[in-house]
């Protein structure tokens, strides 16, 4: 237990190390893709948005339809 508490600053040493030169390895995207993700994302919300808004609408209006038939 003792070791295993002794190795950990030189385990985290090693890690951080690591985790360093993989962020090197990194190809972060450009100012021009991320706009053109961004957007691909806003518009997909929103045309899933709306296509839920009217699923919800069609079914609310057809339940309240059969409520008042036959009930």
């Amino acid at each position: 237990m003792l070791q295993k508490v002794k190795e950990a600053p030189k385990k985290a040493a090693v890690f951080y190390g690591d985790v360093k030169s993989e962020l090197k390895k990194v190809t972060w995207p450009g100012k021009k893709e991320v706009w053109a993700t961004t957007i691909v994302v806003l518009v997909t919300v929103f045309f899933f948005g709306a296509y839920l808004f009217l699923v919800d609408f069609v079914l609310q209006y057809a339940v309240n339809w059969v409520y008042s038939v036959f009930l």
